[in-house]
């Protein structure tokens, strides 16, 4: 169930890079969902060391944000079209990815 979530996350990462408009990095990404911008979050599992990331869900939570653990930064550099590993990456505008991060808010 999980990788599933994790692949849709990926998905819709990538169709926003496209379309809209993601921020990407640790730092941008407690950025934008502090300002309120962010409209999905995911993170790497494999960063180190891991509170870099920890306080993500609860941010994402406390903002109404889906927050998505994914398996590795390579992942997630790929989805977010930087071609380097990531450890957290945001989607600002939505673009075409609208219906698929409606979705993950279950």
């Amino acid at each position: 169930m999980a990788d599933d979530v994790a692949q849709r996350a990926l998905e819709a990462i990538e169709i926003a890079k496209n379309t809209g408009k993601v921020k990407k990095g640790i730092n941008e990404v407690t950025k934008a969902l502090e300002r309120g911008t962010a409209k999905l979050v995911a993170f790497a599992k494999d960063v180190q060391p891991a509170e870099l990331t920890i306080h993500l869900p609860m941010l994402a939570k406390e903002k109404g944000v889906p927050c998505v653990q994914v398996n590795s930064k390579e992942e997630l550099g790929a989805a977010a079209g930087i071609g380097i590993p990531t450890s957290a990456v945001a989607v600002i505008a939505e673009g075409d990815a609208k219906k698929l991060i409606a979705d993950l808010k279950g």
